[in-house]
């Protein structure tokens, strides 16, 4: 890693370097009073306002083709919410929490308090997909909490990642918050520091490693994956709806979000009035088709070659492959959105995370039969139905363990700030956004405080019969 200086001046040569400047910088003030932390989320806030444009354009540098307005609607404002949400309801969040005390305590003036006090240095290994919102969304609650934070962003999106550093270090001492770029050896070193808690966002694979090397340390994580989120289509569902909300969003980022619609159930009845809509929603969507500018690239060329296979391997096994309209062909790491109608062995398809915007149906007639293809892999991060039959939506609600469930739209609980987001299983553990987010980033202490009367005298020996009274008082039915 290259020498580089922070906002004030000194040296700082490696993420080592920036970690222990982070954590002298903690214990010189382990609990930022309430002013301190809300100009740290104002600065951020302005960071976000006033740079937006080269923000924007930095990632659509790193994608090929990424319109401004997609990236400000994904990447800019749910960091922006994610900040003034907590700004608003710190001074809520931050005050002591007044607990019971057990008989006899509290009649005789003990008290009990919880305090939420920082954790200390928070590290974030984020994404590529949304290289701004993944890297800054979860600062309403690590800043909230009172944190120092290092953000570790994605080597896919290099541009991205070098003018957040840039941009951060103008607003910020590399004690409050420090992003440190460079390559996967660079992110296996930052998973490996001994940090207060650490995030990730990204695959269960890559997690799996990621707590193997916090582990040794005892490192708290939030792990927040993805998996396969099925879309539950009710007889009771209207198809025109269904299809509209669903390839918006399959088709956003081309497919590349941890909460994207990764397969889709529904009567073999309604299955073919379906398609119908999806591609006849794809025209309108995109009127350009692959070329609108409102389509998004793959990421790399590489991650184009897999999604290809996904689709040879699906023909390959009989099923029927349709493409919603003609890939551009003058671009590399452009692929056109896919329906698969899987009648025989969906094969990877069916088992992986596809990450991409091929959508496979299948054709299953009720309810306990949806149920039990969702059971039989690991726990999606969500769970969207559409329909309107109440029995249906409370028996998903209670009966099948994923992240996260919406009824009748998809991905909207990631926008709701007062919904704690997080997966379960291979999807993930620990939730953040909101309060949820401040309680993640922090520890609650809990502090007891004892009446000036010596209660506790009953409880030391020698003990006799007013010991044993006691006891037999207190252990009973």
């Amino acid at each position: 890693m290259n020498m580089k200086s922070d906002a004030i001046g000194a040296p700082v040569s490696s993420a080592a370097e920036l970690f222990e400047r982070q954590r002298r910088a903690y214990l010189a003030e382990p609990y930022p009073p309430l002013p301190v932390r809300i100009d740290r989320i104002d600065r951020l806030i302005a960071l976000l306002l006033r740079e937006q444009a080269t923000i924007c354009n930095a990632i659509e540098q790193d994608f090929g083709r990424r319109s401004h307005e997609n990236s400000r609607m994904f990447d800019i404002l749910p960091p922006l919410n994610a900040l003034k949400y907590a700004k608003k309801h710190l001074p809520d969040w931050i005050r002591p929490e007044r607990r019971k005390s057990n008989f006899p305590y509290g009649l005789l003036g003990a008290k009990a308090h919880v305090q939420h006090i920082p954790a200390g240095v928070v590290g974030n290994i984020a994404p590529w997909n949304f290289p701004v919102t993944l890297a800054l969304s979860p600062m309403g609650g690590i800043l909230a909490a009172g944190n120092r934070v290092m953000i570790k962003p994605s080597e896919f999106t290099p541009a991205t990642s070098a003018i957040m550093r840039e941009l951060i270090a103008r607003d910020f001492d590399a004690s409050e918050i420090a992003v440190v770029t460079g390559d996967a050896s660079v992110a296996a070193e930052f998973s490996r520091m001994p940090f207060d808690h650490l995030i990730f966002t990204g695959s269960t694979s890559v997690a799996r490693l990621i707590a193997q090397s916090a582990a040794p340390a005892l490192v708290p994580t939030t792990l927040e994956l993805g998996g396969k989120s099925p879309v539950v289509v009710s007889r009771t569902a209207d198809l025109a709806d269904v299809a509209k909300k669903v390839l918006f969003a399959k088709t956003l980022n081309a497919g590349q979000i941890c909460l994207a619609p990764d397969y889709l159930m529904v009567s073999a009845a309604q299955k073919e009035a379906l398609i119908g809509h999806f591609q006849r929603l794809a025209g309108e969507y995109f009127p350009e088709g692959a070329a609108s500018r409102d389509y998004v690239n793959i990421i790399s060329e590489r991650h184009v070659l897999r999604l290809r296979g996904y689709l040879d391997e699906a023909r390959a096994a009989g099923n029927q492959v349709l493409p919603l309209f003609n890939d551009d062909a003058s671009d590399p790491r452009c692929l056109a959105p896919y329906i698969v109608d899987v009648t025989g062995d969906g094969g990877r398809l069916m088992q992986d995370e596809i990450f991409g915007p091929i959508l496979p149906i299948v054709a299953i007639e009720d309810i306990d039969a949806m149920v039990a293809q969702i059971r039989s892999g690991p726990r999606p991060l969500a769970l969207y139905y559409f329909g309107r039959d109440r029995r249906e939506i409370d028996y998903l609600g209670t009966h099948v363990a994923t992240g996260g469930m919406v009824v009748n739209d998809l991905l909207m609980q990631f926008l709701q700030d007062d919904l704690p987001f997080g997966g379960t299983g291979d999807s993930g553990f620990g939730n953040y956004h909101g309060r949820e987010g401040f309680l993640r980033f922090s520890h609650a202490k809990a502090v007891f405080t004892q009446s000036r009367i010596d209660i506790g005298k009953l409880l030391r020996p020698p003990y006799g019969d007013r010991f044993r009274a006691l006891l037999n008082f207190e252990i009973r039915s």
